[in-house]
C-alpha cells in the first residue's frame, strides 16, 4: 500500500511505530508541496499540519486511486469541495488541538478579567496604579457554542476555576461539567446571561455568520466574545460596530474570514480586541498527536474497521 505522508511529521511517525514502515511504500510530501515519486497508485493521503495547498491539489490530481484522506487539521471546510466529487473517506484531527486551544481560551479569559493588558501597559510606562475593576472568573457563565471535543476541553478547565458552563450542540444531551446543553438553534436564548461566549463550532452552511448583528445585540454589555473556531462564523462588520460602540466589552479573535488579517483592517487598532494569528492550537506536541491518531486509524483501515474522526461530507464535520 502506498501512503502520501507529510515530511513535517516524519520524525513523529518513526518512533511511535517503527515496524509500520516496512509494510508500506511512502511518498513524502515536502514543505514546498513537492511529492516524491510516482503516486498514481497511492491509496492514502495525509495533509500537512500547516496545509500545503500545492501538495493537496497534486495528490488529488495525480492519485486517482486515493481511498482515504486524513486532514491534519480539525476544520475541513477548506477541502470539502475538492473531495465531494470523489469516492474518498475523510477523517480529521479533531481532538489533537483541544488541549492547547482550551489553555489559550482560559488565557484570554484570565487576561481580560484580571486586566493583564492594562497592567502590562502600565509596566511599560513605570506606573504603579492598581484599579478597582479587575474581576474574577468564579461564578461567571461561559457559553460554549459547539460543545464538541474542544468545547469539552475548555469546559473542564473553566470548571476548575469555578465557572458555570453552558453549551450548545446539534444533538444536545447531559454532559458534565456543563450545567446546560441546548440544541443548535437555542444558544442565542442564552446570550443575555453569558459573561463569556466562546465559538468552537465547525464552519458549515448552517453556522456561517451565526454570530450576526442580532446575536451580538443579545449579549450583555460586559460580555466578552472569543472565537477559536472559524472567522466566517462571525459577521465581522456587525462585530466591528458592536466593539466600536462598546455594546460588548471586547473580543479575543484567533481567526478571521480573510487570513492573514489585512494590514488595513480596523480590528488591529481597537483597544478592546485581542488578536492572535490563528495560533490558539499551536503546540510542540501536535505532530506526535497527529501521528498517533493516524497510525491508529491506519491499523483500523487495514482491518476494515470504522475510522476515528470520520467526517460526514454532507454535514461538513
Amino acid at each position: 500500500m502506498k501512503l502520501i505522508l507529510p515530511a513535517a511529521i516524519a520524525d513523529s511517525l518513526t518512533p511511535l511505530h517503527p515496524p509500520q514502515h516496512g509494510k508500506f511504500e511512502i511518498a513524502w510530501a515536502t514543505k514546498d508541496g513537492t511529492i516524491d515519486g510516482n503516486i498514481a497508485d497511492a491509496e492514502v493521503f495525509v495533509s500537512d499540519p500547516d496545509f500545503n495547498r500545492k501538495a493537496h491539489h497534486h495528490a488529488l490530481k495525480s492519485a486517482p486511486n486515493l481511498r482515504w484522506y486524513h486532514s491534519a487539521s480539525a476544520g475541513v471546510d477548506h477541502i470539502l469541495a475538492d473531495l465531494r466529487s470523489r469516492d474518498i473517506q475523510l477523517t480529521n484531527s479533531a481532538g489533537v488541538f483541544a488541549d492547547p486551544i482550551a489553555e489559550t481560551v482560559m488565557g484570554y479569559m484570565l487576561a481580560q478579567s484580571k486586566g493583564f493588558f492594562h497592567l502590562r501597559s502600565q509596566q511599560a510606562q513605570h506606573i504603579w496604579s492598581p484599579r478597582e475593576d479587575y474581576d474574577e472568573l468564579t461564578d461567571k457563565v461561559v457559553l460554549i457554542v459547539g460543545a464538541g471535543g474542544i468545547g469539552q476541553a475548555i469546559a473542564h478547565r473553566a470548571a476548575a476555576f469555578g465557572m458555570r458552563l453552558w453549551g450548545s450542540r446539534r444533538h444536545p444531551q447531559p454532559q458534565p461539567p456543563f450545567e446546560r446543553i441546548v440544541g443548535a438553534d437555542a444558544w442565542q436564548d442564552l446570550l443575555p446571561e453569558a459573561h463569556y461566549v466562546v465559538l468552537t463550532a465547525p464552519l458549515t452552511p448552517e453556522t456561517k455568520g451565526m454570530m450576526d448583528g442580532a446575536a451580538l445585540g443579545k449579549m450583555r454589555p460586559d460580555a466578552y466574545l472569543i472565537n477559536v473556531g472559524r472567522g466566517a462564523l462571525v459577521d465581522e462588520q456587525a462585530l466591528l460596530k458592536a466593539l466600536q460602540q462598546r455594546r460588548i466589552a471586547g473580543a479575543a479573535l484567533d481567526t478571521f474570514a480573510a487570513e492573514p488579517l489585512p494590514q488595513d483592517s480596523p480590528f488591529w487598532t481597537l483597544d478592546n480586541v485581542f488578536i492572535t494569528p490563528h495560533a490558539s492550537g499551536l503546540s510542540p506536541r501536535n505532530n506526535e498527536r497527529i501521528a498517533a491518531l493516524f497510525l491508529d486509524n491506519l491499523s483500523r483501515y487495514q482491518q476494515g474497521l470504522p475510522l476515528r474522526n470520520q467526517v460526514d461530507l454532507s454535514l461538513a464535520y
